[in-house]
């Protein structure tokens, strides 16, 4: 076979295109390996929800045993009853998620109206501030909130629970609602008020519909977060037995394992949220592709 002859720039041009096939191998496999390093474990818990077995990695056979027992709160094999502990996690997780995630969205958006009316040095000054509670570990929030709550005598409870869940989901709140401010016309609310409106009309009909989509981008994450906490859940809850999930399995596993219908609640909890993501996703690219157009 013939060399082939090629000039200086031609040999130039093939190592390039050679080193960026080589970093594009790289990067999609480092990408890949990660998301194999995220979901792995997640797609662990969905496979082993379809084994009876107590321990997690022994498989005994497919079965949908502990999906029924997790509906009906009854294992017929076992003729036992599903620990009613964890059922009433669940309820007091979605319960404390959905009332701390409302009244977040609510003081958070307000609280992203003030501060988007304020000077520009007080702004940034108070948007600093509304970044340290979510740098700070959920440790030192949950410490800090018990400390006061001690400090000032209240019982610890559902109530404090609720408080403290607001109180760290209210920053991610005004996170998500400040975009929506900036790209807003700053003049229709000035406009609504000259047309007749009152400062409270003007807020509820037009500047909410502005803002809808960055405070339900708020209250959808409030709700995650509330539901994912741990920390500060469980230095707030005191002895009154609440228990959201996060504390009922550190305090099922502390007894020397997890409750197997944990698996398919679980799967189910997750699969929910993946559907509730892509229709969200689906929906924002279908009204961007419509604004585009």
């Amino acid at each position: 076979m013939m060399k082939e002859n090629l000039s200086p720039a031609q040999i130039e041009a093939k190592k390039r295109a050679r080193n960026l096939l080589m970093r594009r191998i790289i990067s999609h496999s480092y990408l890949w390996l990660l998301i194999v390093l995220l979901y792995a474990p997640i797609l662990l818990i969905i496979i082993f929800s379809f084994s009876r077995s107590k321990v997690l990695g022994n498989w005994t056979g497919f079965t949908f045993d502990l999906y029924q027992n997790l509906f009906t709160g009854y294992d017929r094999v076992a003729q036992v009853q599903v620990n009613p502990d964890m059922y009433a996690s669940l309820w007091y997780t979605f319960l404390i998620a959905i009332i701390a995630a409302s009244i977040a969205t609510l003081l958070g958006t307000l609280a992203a109206i003030g501060i988007y009316n304020m000077r520009q040095r007080s702004r940034k000054a108070i948007q600093l501030l509304n970044s340290v509670p979510m740098i700070n570990p959920d440790i030192l929030t949950g410490i800090s909130l018990f400390l006061l709550f001690v400090f000032l005598g209240i019982s610890r409870g559902l109530t404090t629970v609720i408080i403290a869940h607001v109180v760290f989901c209210t920053p991610y709140v005004v996170l998500s609602v400040m975009p929506r401010l900036t790209k807003m016309n700053p003049n229709i609310y000035e406009a609504a008020l000259d047309l007749g409106a009152t400062p409270f009309q003007a807020l509820r009909k037009v500047m909410m519909p502005e803002l809808w989509p960055g405070m339900l981008s708020g209250f959808i994450l409030s709700i995650t977060l509330s539901i994912d906490d741990f920390g500060v859940t469980f230095f707030t809850k005191g002895s009154s037995g609440i228990n959201t999930l996060s504390t009922y399995i550190y305090a099922d596993a502390s007894r020397g394992g997890l409750t197997p219908e944990l698996r398919p609640l679980f799967s189910l909890i997750f699969l929910t949220i993946l559907v509730l993501l892509i229709i969200i996703n689906w929906r924002a690219a279908r009204q961007a592709k419509k604004m585009t157009k």
